[in-house]
Parts: structure tokens; C-alpha cells; sequence
């Protein structure tokens, strides 16, 4: 089993400078590679306190360099808010500059804040994100861009350096809502699958995943990677304790950076899954739908910890688990602790688990 470590980037209610929170992510990213976790992984999000990291390959190309033997993970970069050239460019530039190290995640996100700020229309989001993917992956393959669609003309220009490494293997797109399962495997990518909803839920959307992936592109499809916030204590209940404290405080970020109380998915094109989830929170209540996320993740005891990653590997057959540590505002002691004691007692369980290896060519450098 391949083990990352995800970095969130997180400051809710500018409780400290946005460069101490940096100073101390980066610093739990060093530590993390010298525990043995295996890549480094953030999300591309903008404009609040939710996750500030506005350019994952940016933030990827400094650890390349700093960390020569890791894998380097976009957990997502999102496609409807850049130009496909550029973003072709860039990674095909961070890839040849760390050797074929990097694994691509993709998405079209969901937020009206960051949609609003880049001018773009979310009723156009899905069919962005599919064109973009598409011409990404072309580009990547071919090593040039050129297209006339309804969003724009590109003259075919080349991608220099010429991408070194396929990236149809190792691209990877964040799928939540059941339409998007049947979306990525049309477009012959792998789903990157983070703990929102029940696992036989999840269960059920991998199997309509693995269903069509075999019959468009004639192969099986790639094992999933996947996710969530651990907290792991000596003590169950220190560490439930925990985990309702500030894996909940991490959910409250969401819901105020998602606005799902205000409902701003309703009526808007390929978001109709969303505005499900705000007519649970008002049957539930914001706290019960804290609650429901909480106890999907992998928080407990090491043994607690390998229960529930055992439960993600049964259910979906992923080969890879990317974890975040730090989240919610919790203080950096507690996240570093935590951190530590799973790197002692779960980090090397997980590693010794039999799966399908990874298909990166800088793997080999792990």
C-alpha cells in the first residue's frame, strides 16, 4: 500500500498569520518524508481561510526539489479555473524536472467564492472540466495543444519540455456525486475518493466506476486512491475526543466555505447532487451532518486506524491512502503527535499490505 501525506493549508477565523500556518504545514511536510510517508499531496482552493493553496504545482515543484525520493500529488488542481495550455505546460514541467514523479489529480470544485472569483460560469463547470481533461491528456500524449471549441480557439502550439512520461495511468480526478463515476471512467481516468458519504454508497458508485471503465476502454480500471482526517492517540477516547473537536471544526470550514446552508447549488447545471446535501443538513442539522462526517474517517488507536483503512481497502479496492493530519485549527503539538504515533504503529502495517503497485515512472524512486 502506498501511504502519502496530505497538507491543508488551513486558518479558520485567521486564528494565526497566514505565514505561521504555512511555516508549521511545510515544517509537518518535512517531518512526514522523514517518517516514511511515501508523496505529499494538497488541494488547489482560493480566496479564504478553507485551504490556502492556490497553485499545487507551484507548491509541488518546491518539495521535487527538496525531497528528491517522494511522489508529488495535485489533490486536485481544477480544471474549469485555468487555461488548459498553460496548465499543460505546467505540468509537463514539473514532471520532467522531478523525473516522472508526479501523479495527477484533477476536478471541476464546487464553490461559488472561487467561481465567482474567477469569472467563470458554474453552470458550464462540468462541461469545462470534461473538455479541459480531455485536451489536457491530448496535450500530455502528443506533446502539442490546438482546439475550436464553445469556450475558446488555440492554435496548435507545442508543449516544450516535451512531456518525458504518459500520464494516462496515474491521472486521477475527485468523484463525489454518483454522475461523476461513469464520467471519469468515459474519460479513462482513475477517481480519487475522499470518506463524504456511507461506504456502501461508495461501494456502489465504484462498482458503476469499474463497470463502465471495462467497457469503454477495455481494461480494468485503475485502483482508486483515498483519503480523510486521522487522529490517532494511545487512548480511544483521547482520540475520539479529538476527532470531534477539530475533524468537526475542519467540517464546519467546509460548510461555510461550500455555503451549503444558503443553498447556492440549487437550480445551477451539474450540481443537483449538492443540493442534496443541503437538504440533509436541514433535516439533520449542521451538527448531525458534523457528526455523520466524523465518523467516517480513520481516527481511533493504531489498531482502531488499521480497522478502518482495512474497511476503505475492502470496500473499494484502493492501493494508495494519502491521509491529512492537521486540520480545523487544531493546535500543530497535537497534529504532530498524532502524526507521530501513526508513523510508529500504522505507517509500516499499511506499507506491508499486498496491492497492485502504483503505475508512476518515478515510483521507482520510492
Amino acid at each position: 500500500m502506498h501511504v502519502g501525506y496530505t497538507a491543508a493549508f488551513q486558518n479558520p477565523f485567521d486564528a494565526l498569520s497566514d505565514a505561521e500556518v504555512y511555516r508549521q504545514e511545510m515544517r509537518l511536510c518535512d517531518l512526514a518524508v522523514e517518517l516514511g510517508f511515501e508523496s505529499l499531496w494538497t488541494v488547489e482552493h482560493h480566496f479564504d481561510d478553507y485551504t490556502m493553496c492556490p497553485d499545487p504545482v507551484q507548491w509541488l515543484s518546491y518539495h521535487a526539489g527538496r525531497h528528491p525520493d517522494i511522489l508529488l500529488g495535485s489533490g486536485v488542481i481544477v480544471l474549469p479555473w485555468h487555461d488548459p495550455l498553460r496548465a499543460a505546460e505546467q505540468i509537463a514541467l514539473l514532471d520532467t524536472m522531478s523525473g516522472g514523479r508526479m501523479i495527477l489529480g484533477i476536478g471541476r470544485g464546487l464553490a461559488r467564492i472561487e467561481y465567482d472569483g474567477f469569472r467563470v460560469d458554474m453552470n458550464t463547470s462540468r462541461e469545462r472540466f470534461v473538455e479541459y481533461a480531455r485536451l489536457i491528456l491530448d496535450a500530455l500524449d502528443t506533446g502539442y495543444m490546438e482546439y475550436d471549441n464553445e469556450f475558446g480557439t488555440q492554435p496548435r502550439r507545442q508543449i516544450r519540455p516535451r512531456p518525458a512520461h504518459p500520464f494516462r495511468e496515474r491521472t486521477f480526478a475527485a468523484a463525489v456525486s454518483p454522475e461523476s463515476m461513469p464520467l471519469m471512467a468515459q474519460l479513462g481516468i482513475g477517481v480519487l475518493v475522499i470518506p463524504q458519504k456511507p461506504w456502501d454508497a461508495v461501494k456502489a458508485d465504484m462498482a458503476t466506476y469499474n463497470q463502465v471503465f471495462q467497457e469503454v476502454n477495455g481494461r480494468p480500471a485503475p485502483p482508486p486512491f483515498s483519503g480523510g482526517n486521522v487522529f490517532c492517540d494511545a487512548s480511544a477516547d483521547k482520540a475520539e475526543a479529538m476527532a470531534r473537536e477539530w475533524i468537526g471544526a475542519n467540517y464546519g470550514s467546509v460548510l461555510r466555505h461550500y455555503e451549503f446552508a444558503e443553498a447556492p447549488h440549487e437550480g445551477v447545471k451539474g450540481y443537483e447532487f449538492y443540493t442534496n446535501v443541503t437538504r440533509y443538513i436541514g433535516r439533520h442539522g449542521a451538527q448531525g451532518a458534523i457528526d455523520d462526517y466524523v465518523n467516517l474517517m480513520p481516527w481511533g488507536t493504531p489498531d482502531q486506524i488499521l480497522a478502518k483503512f482495512e474497511t476503505m481497502r475492502s470496500m473499494i479496492g484502493c492501493n494508495a491512502v494519502m491521509p491529512g493530519f492537521s486540520y480545523g485549527g487544531m493546535p500543530y503539538d497535537a497534529a504532530e503527535g498524532s502524526l507521530r504515533l501513526f508513523a510508529e504503529k500504522v505507517l509500516p502495517e499499511l506499507k506491508g499490505w499486498q496491492v497492485e503497485p502504483l503505475a508512476i515512472p518515478g515510483a521507482v524512486a520510492v
